[in-house]
């Protein structure tokens, strides 16, 4: 098995037991359960969605959110859109952007985990969405015609990939001339050590696997994309970074094998946003 299908199996397998946890209401944590009694849910995933968006959905959706930020908010969609969520998980973010796009509109959820699937269909009946779909593939292999949206959006999803610039190749054909990417995502500052790097584990809690800033611009422009911009939304601390390592270790997610203030300051949630050409 190649290194990249063992991220991708490790990754798969972490998600469907973050839904199954989320939905009995043991809490959720980026990428991977938070659970142990701890209060809440870890620091990236905490406060995302305001109340009217919580309202606006099933309350299993805003469980079994795994998300760093709130790119639907950020996207600026506008009515009779077509977008498509990379990595949709539950459904929150393609269930906010089909609401909206409108009725001439029409949100794609996009997403390799069976149980993830199956809960985002579940909470669109629920929430009476109509102009919504869910595919099941891979962000590596979108199943989707050459420049049929819009708007791309994702929710800490990108970062998990092992092969990140063939996402982002992806993304590029699916788009119109004139499309959005418009993505929420785990991006490095600095360097990380070889120890994190190495663990497994941490690329399931949204860790190893993130970009460096300036590789990640590299990449977009290297798939076609200009006007590329990455926005700091929140830099984590060596006491986020303490919380996030505990929870995954507690939940039986493996031990990590570093020190958190290996990544006290070398992470961030960003706002990253790019356009194809017309």
């Amino acid at each position: 098995m190649s290194d990249h299908d063992r991220i991708r199996d490790a990754v798969k397998l972490s998600y469907g037991k973050a839904v199954t946890s989320a939905v009995k209401r043991q809490g959720s944590g980026c990428c991977g359960p938070s659970c142990c009694g701890m209060s809440g849910t870890d620091p990236i995933t905490r406060d995302l969605y305001g109340s009217a968006e919580a309202a606006a959905v099933p309350s299993d959706a805003l469980a079994a959110s795994f998300g760093c930020g709130n790119p639907t908010a950020l996207a600026q969609l506008r009515p009779g859109e077509i977008v498509l969520d990379l990595g949709s998980g539950g459904g929150i973010d393609v269930l906010l952007s089909a609401k909206r796009v409108g009725p001439g509109g029409k949100a794609y959820g996009l997403d390799m985990t069976p149980e993830m699937l199956e809960l985002a269909r579940k909470n669109q009946r629920e929430a009476g969405v109509a102009n919504a779909e869910f595919l099941q593939g891979a962000i590596e292999s979108i199943p989707l015609p050459d420049g049929s949206v819009d708007v791309v959006v994702s929710n800490c999803v990108i970062n998990l990939s092992p092969d990140k610039g063939q996402v982002l190749r992806e993304a590029f054909r699916v788009l119109r001339p004139g499309g959005r990417f418009a993505v929420s995502d785990i991006v490095l500052r600095k360097p990380l050590p070889s120890t994190v790097k190495s663990s497994i584990e941490a690329w399931s809690g949204c860790i190893a696997g993130a970009l460096e800033e300036r590789t990640y611009q590299e990449l977009l422009a290297a798939a076609g994309f200009v006007d590329i911009g990455i926005e700091p939304t929140r830099v984590y601390t060596r006491e986020d970074a303490d919380e996030i390592v505990g929870a995954n270790s507690c939940c039986g997610g493996g031990e990590m094998n570093f020190d958190p203030a290996d990544i006290d300051g070398a992470i961030m949630s960003a706002f990253v946003r790019a356009v194809k050409p017309r």
